[in-house]
């Protein structure tokens, strides 16, 4: 098959742009994966002990504000109704994610009010006089104090990441809200939030139902490029320090593994994700996918529950590790992708940056308005 595209990876980035090049400018894509599937990390598929959807890379909640990413989305998905809360296990305790009104009163065994507890944080964090913080830990000390932080965050962090919080920069933190009530909706800033009612792979199914899109699963780039050869451009999606054979370097990445376990019990812990933050479980989250789609009635005298490992492997990349010598590194790799001018590189992996989905989709929407330009005549 002669091809107009190849396309690099079949997550949303990829897809995304494998739908608008055959449906808007009508060329043909050839896309691919190294997986036996499309969707990449937000594959979904159906537990058949238990009749469970489930995410085999973790849990994703599809939440926005982006209008645009929305309307696009719109004909290839609906959301049901479910509401992200997450809950933490400390010390056998049970408290709320992300710190509220509820995890302070709880942790220090009072009944604050709002501007209370405001005025009790306050005054914790200026006992530590971290005035410029310069890393997570100090970012996270200066906004809580010591104690949630050495609770609630400190060790989750360090498993999740494996490296000193003093070692990552001080904006990871600005990912992770703090609240004074008791809002527990993880993603209360977000217009649109819930999971697709007939799950993820079945979108990416759409996206890529054009007979001008060719799948070609089980497919190794780096072991087969040579056999490619677009009339136009190749769109690459995957670890862009592979890409160039880790010429300044490997990348810090942090990657996961997921033990699947049936359990004997119809609910196994009464919510979707539960965060462990201590440092004797060796797993950070433990996922319970029945918990996802309340529309659903499913009559299972057992639940799927799937634990969370992570682990450092440059091989299965998940989340960047943005310390300084990747940064070092990045801007060099990124200056090399420059001089290519039939390679674009896009998505988490390529940019590497850690990008929500609706992200991930908006900057694949972006980048097909410059590859309209260029290819349109």
């Amino acid at each position: 098959m002669k091809y107009d595209f190849l396309i690099v990876g079949a997550g949303f980035y990829g897809s995304v742009l494998a739908e608008r090049i055959s449906n808007n400018l009508k060329k043909t894509v050839l896309i691919i994966d190294k997986r036996p599937h499309i969707g990449g990390n937000c594959f979904s598929d159906t537990c058949k002990k238990t009749n469970i959807e489930y995410h085999k890379y973790g849990t994703h909640i599809f939440h926005t504000s982006n209008k645009k990413v929305m309307d696009y989305m719109s004909p290839f998905m609906r959301l049901n109704n479910y509401r992200h809360q997450v809950l933490t296990n400390h010390k056998n305790q049970v408290y709320q994610m992300p710190i509220n009104l509820e995890t302070i009163n709880s942790l220090f065994k009072k009944n604050f009010s709002p501007i209370k507890a405001k005025k009790f944080i306050k005054k914790l964090t200026q006992k530590d006089k971290i005035l410029k913080p310069e890393n997570f830990e100090e970012k996270a000390i200066s906004v809580i104090g010591k104690k949630l932080y050495k609770a609630f965050i400190k060790n989750y962090t360090f498993k999740q990441w494996g490296i000193d919080p003093k070692e990552l920069p001080a904006s990871t933190f600005n990912r992770l809200p703090v609240r004074f009530n008791y809002n527990e909706d993880y993603f209360n800033h977000c217009n649109w939030q819930g999971i697709p009612e007939n799950g993820y792979t079945e979108i990416f199914k759409k996206l890529l139902s054009s007979k001008r899109i060719k799948i070609l699963l089980n497919c190794d780039y780096f072991k087969n490029f040579q056999d490619f050869d677009p009339k136009y451009a190749t769109i690459y999606t995957g670890p862009i320090d592979k890409f160039f054979d880790y010429k300044f370097g490997k990348l810090g990445w942090r990657s996961l593994h997921f033990k699947h376990i049936i359990k004997a019990t119809p609910d196994y812990q009464g919510t979707a994700v539960m965060n462990y933050a201590d440092l004797n479980h060796k797993y950070t989250r433990i996922h319970e996918p029945i918990h996802l789609h309340p529309e659903r009635k499913i009559n299972s005298k057992s639940t799927l529950i799937i634990k969370e490992y992570p682990l450092q492997n440059n091989e299965e990349p998940y989340y960047p590790i943005n310390n300084i010598k990747s940064k070092v590194a990045l801007k060099k790799y990124k200056q090399l992708a420059k001089s290519m001018p039939n390679i674009f590189f896009g998505g988490r992996l390529a940019d590497y940056a850690y990008y929500d989905m609706d992200m991930t989709i908006s900057a694949a929407l972006q980048k097909f308005e410059k590859i309209k330009k260029l290819f349109l005549d």
